[in-house]
């Protein structure tokens, strides 16, 4: 599935514009692992950058989790093409959860540290939000982890003030599926760069990916059925959605 960069522009103003998730004069990190998902929404937010009605500036941000084969130099040349200033924070992140914590969740302890790394240095550069690269199928995998281990019908909102921090996390990838992500990154070339956590696929996110895939194979149009039951869900945290918004694809 190839999804043209005016398709991605046309997704992702739909979404800032369904949720209000850019305001005039916001000043936007993205944090940028070096995976297909971060690399597309910082395609996509430099685009709109330039014709967006409310003006903002851009910031790509990479946390250095320690690993020695991380090599950040083709996200740096990225940035540099895209004309957008880029961070690297330096953390020992990985000798952390894996050498001091051996018996806590890594996956967890792992998300904790780097959130707040990257929280902090956006702080420190003085920028008021982060943009994270969910997209819908990592909307509609996290319903069914709170579905099957939880006990509830939840997934995380397109916009979320962190309070404690001073900085609201904006989603604007959440009416792009994988596919077309995947698509887009085979079309341009994106220059990846492998994660390479040793546990990387073996998590309760991969498994709910999986059975996402099977029941979307089973029943084709399940996932657009779920994604539609979520937005339209009316959950507690999600701000309101205006009335021409049109979460389809």
């Amino acid at each position: 599935m190839i999804m043209k960069l005016q398709q991605l522009y046309s997704y992702t103003r739909r979404a800032i514009d369904d949720y209000g998730l850019i305001e005039d004069g916001d000043k936007i990190a993205v944090g940028i692992s070096g995976g297909k998902d971060s690399l597309t929404l910082l395609y996509a937010l430099c685009g709109l950058r330039r014709f967006y009605p409310k003006k903002f500036e851009l910031m790509a941000v990479t946390v250095n989790l320690g690993y020695p084969d991380f090599d950040p130099a083709p996200l740096q040349e990225l940035c540099r093409q895209l004309d957008v200033p880029y961070l690297v924070v330096d953390t020992e992140i990985s000798k952390i959860v894996f050498d001091k914590n051996p018996d806590q969740n890594p996956c967890s302890l792992c998300a904790k540290l780097r959130k707040g790394a990257l929280n902090d240095a956006i702080k420190k550069a003085g920028f008021n939000k982060v943009a994270y690269a969910h997209h819908k199928d990592d909307v509609i995998e996290t319903m069914l982890l709170s579905l099957i281990f939880e006990g509830r019908f939840h997934s995380f909102s397109p916009k979320t003030y962190l309070e404690r921090v001073d900085l609201t996390v904006i989603r604007p990838l959440i009416y792009v599926s994988e596919a077309e992500v995947i698509g887009f990154k085979n079309k341009m070339d994106l220059p990846i760069v492998k994660n390479p956590c040793p546990v990387d696929g073996y998590t309760k996110r991969q498994y709910a990916k999986d059975l996402l895939r099977q029941l979307n194979l089973n029943h084709p149009g399940v996932k657009e059925r779920m994604f539609t039951a979520i937005t339209n869900a009316n959950l507690a945290d999600w701000p309101p959605r205006k009335p021409s918004g049109n979460s389809g694809s």
